[in-house]
């Protein structure tokens, strides 16, 4: 390539190097880049280099055009000139960064100082790219800028992912007036906020996730996602990449980088939904991130950018019980547990369940109905009746029967309590006397009823655990080979089984 004049480009270093950044075709093209320069061979002999790699280029000889430009159109890259006439470079630079925040600026000039650059940097400039700079050199720092573009789609389309998969979740609204419930919702409300690291606990069903979006929606970090992760839904390996990201090549299918919900949720809020059925290694792993907000993607030879995270966590155990059991891990707990908020269950707060009733009732029937002024209403029996259920599933539950009503019931209709579908409450049906067990020798019923309890207990652990027994046997606080015996021990079935 020829040389520019003087603040132009220069011969490239090394003609025959290749981009050791190298993107394929159809990416390259999706990036669209701005140059900015009042100097035509410059901007021209640069837009030749970047069109010949196969970006989609744009140029601008004037601070005007260039201002329109940034204000109608959406760039990936802005290269500017710091020294333009008429316009001066930096409010170019404040322009582009005003209309698309997600825009990288590099600054380019002739005349390079120390307050300058620092300037251009304090205002939001991505690098700083002094003139005459050679074409290899152009083509490296494009590659650099481009694959932090890259980074920042995945990020923003993990981000909307998220949001995609939790904006039409049923949202169990912050209402009730038992003192159990306000004292739980001003302690949300007084830490909302802070930064602080908040450790909440009760009941599924209760409304945990609930109250970890008030306290996101409530404080500074509210215009950020708050990225909700289920630790009891994924296999660890699969777990782990999802929080952690991975590099490309790390395991079988990774395929290419991927950022993980950390860093999805730089800036903003972390929810670490039942935290307990996260393995202990994961832990380990995770407490290094709490502690020195640096995220180490699986399969990464050295850690990654910092990050700024928000922690939420909760589960449904006692948490000081699951320390205790060593299935979570204290430093860990003690790290997040900043703020302890503990939710009642829905039978502890009998006061609530007509707001909430009534509440859910309006939501649904709007929803499947759109008949605002056509409503049906709760009898007072019907009222009544719901506040003699023990509502093991607590509010999520009484939310899914009043949808049951919604769909079923007739407008304007006074439901009854014949109305309103009710499973079989595991309270109300009797428990099997043992009279008829304890009838014989000492050992031999001692050894039936051993038996029958540890059948009972297998089938409900492994049923909660979804037929993982590495989960099974993590609750069990029992290792695998246990499990197993004891599995085969009562011959259970473990054909649906998975690990």
């Amino acid at each position: 390539m020829t040389a520019a004049s003087g603040a132009g480009l220069v011969p490239p270093e090394n003609a025959g190097s290749r981009d050791p950044l190298a993107l394929p075709a159809d990416v390259k093209a999706s990036i669209r880049i701005l140059i900015v320069d009042d100097e035509r061979t410059l901007r021209e002999s640069c837009a030749s280099v970047l069109r010949g790699e196969g970006y989609t280029v744009t140029l601008a000889g004037r601070g005007e055009e260039a201002l329109d430009l940034v204000r109608r159109r959406q760039f990936d890259l802005v290269l500017v000139d710091l020294f333009m006439s008429q316009v001066p470079g930096l409010e170019i630079l404040n322009s582009a960064l005003e209309s698309n925040r997600d825009t990288l600026v590099v600054v380019m000039t002739g005349n390079p100082t120390v307050s300058s650059s620092i300037e251009a940097l304090r205002m939001g400039a991505w690098d700083y790219l002094p003139k005459p700079f050679s074409a290899t050199h152009l083509q490296v720092l494009i590659g650099r800028a481009c694959h932090a573009i890259l980074k920042g789609r995945e990020a923003a389309d993990l981000r909307q992912q998220v949001m995609r998969q939790h904006s039409h979740s049923d949202t169990q609204a912050l209402i009730g007036i038992s003192p159990l419930f306000r004292k739980a919702v001003e302690l949300a409300r007084k830490v909302a906020p802070t930064d602080a690291s908040v450790f909440i606990s009760g009941e599924s069903g209760t409304g945990k996730e609930v109250i970890a979006q008030f306290i996101h929606q409530n404080s500074r970090r509210a215009k950020r996602t708050l990225v909700p992760l289920n630790c009891a839904a994924l296999p660890e390996p699969l777990l782990e990449s999802e929080l952690f990201g991975h590099r490309k090549g790390s395991f079988t299918g990774a395929d290419r980088d991927k950022p993980g919900l950390l860093e999805t949720a730089d800036g903003g809020t972390l929810f670490l939904d039942e935290l307990t059925e996260m393995s202990l290694a994961l832990q380990a792993k995770l407490l290094r991130v709490v502690q020195d907000g640096v995220v180490r993607r699986v399969g990464a030879e050295t850690a990654g950018d910092p990050v700024d995270v928000r922690f939420i966590s909760a589960t449904n155990r006692v948490p000081q019980d699951a320390v205790d059991r060593g299935i979570l891990r204290s430093d860990l707990f003690y790290r997040l547990r900043v703020v302890p908020i503990e939710l009642p269950p829905l039978r502890s707060r009998p006061e609530d369940i007509a707001l909430l009733a009534n509440h859910f009732l309006g939501v649904f029937w709007h929803r499947h109905r759109q008949m605002p002024d056509r409503a049906p209403r709760l009898s007072d029996s019907s009222i009544e009746f719901l506040r003699t259920r023990s509502w093991r599933g607590n509010v999520r539950e009484l939310q899914n029967v009043i949808e049951h009503v919604a769909v079923l019931v007739e407008p304007e209709q006074m439901i009854e309590p014949t109305d309103i579908p009710m499973y079989e409450d595991a309270e109300a049906t009797p428990e099997p006397t043992m009279a008829g067990q304890l009838d014989g020798p000492f050992h031999e019923v001692k050894d039936k009823v051993v038996a029958n309890f540890e059948r009972e207990y297998l089938t409900r652990l492994i049923s909660q655990a979804g037929g993982n027994m590495s989960k099974a046997a993590r609750q069990a606080s029992v290792d695998r080979t246990t499990l197993y015996r004891l599995v085969e021990k009562h011959a259970l079935q473990r054909d649906d089984l998975s690990e």
